[in-house]
């Protein structure tokens, strides 16, 4: 791995189906995995992805650490194994894990298989027709209010703001509406 890469932020996508009346005891235990995995050394963060259907039994679970060697020091952890040992009875089927870095993980899409990692320049395109519009959005309602705050803290809520509506919000809708472009040859497969 260049040095570069081992700079950047991997995000780990682990997608679970679990067995129905298990649920709450698989959230009590994937917070237990959450909770063990911050004291981690390079944790960024982690969400859970709740179910979207009760058809659908697929959970989500979205890792960040600081760089791959410190993930890698997580998913080989005992912490994790011992948890993991108590989760595996709740699946359905084992458990698919992917990683990557940087925004790709925005270009994914619930319950699609696997696919290749659409070019940078296109990733590059697609978050930025997201961004502009958000941003501009954003200093067109708060310009004033945020004027009056300093610099920093008005970098701080406008960035917040910006990622968490670009990653719960945008970025979803945008992969759907540029799905023919951003994954050409998966789509000419699928006619």
């Amino acid at each position: 791995m260049s040095k570069n890469k081992e700079n950047l932020n991997v995000t780990t996508v682990v997608s679970r189906r679990i067995k129905k009346g298990t649920e709450e005891l698989f959230e009590r235990l994937s917070d237990d995995l959450t909770k063990a995995a911050a004291s981690f050394t390079g944790y960024v963060g982690a969400i859970m992805i709740r179910p979207a259907s009760l058809d659908d039994p697929e959970y989500r679970l979205v890792y960040k650490f600081d760089n791959q060697d410190n993930l890698n020091k997580w998913l080989k952890s005992k912490k994790r194994a011992v948890t993991l040992s108590k989760i595996a009875p709740l699946l359905e089927k084992p458990c698919e894990v992917s990683s990557s870095l940087g925004l790709i993980t925005w270009l994914s899409l619930p319950g699609q298989a696997k696919v290749k990692a659409p070019k940078k320049y296109k990733i590059t395109i697609i978050s930025w027709l997201a961004l502009y519009p958000l941003i501009t959005l954003i200093f067109f309602l708060f310009g004033d209010i945020l004027s009056e705050v300093p610099l920093v803290f008005r970098t701080l809520i406008v960035t917040s703001s910006a990622m968490l509506i670009m990653s719960y919000v945008l970025m979803p809708r945008f992969t759907k509406l540029f799905y023919f472009w951003l994954f050409p040859k998966e789509e000419e497969e699928l006619r």
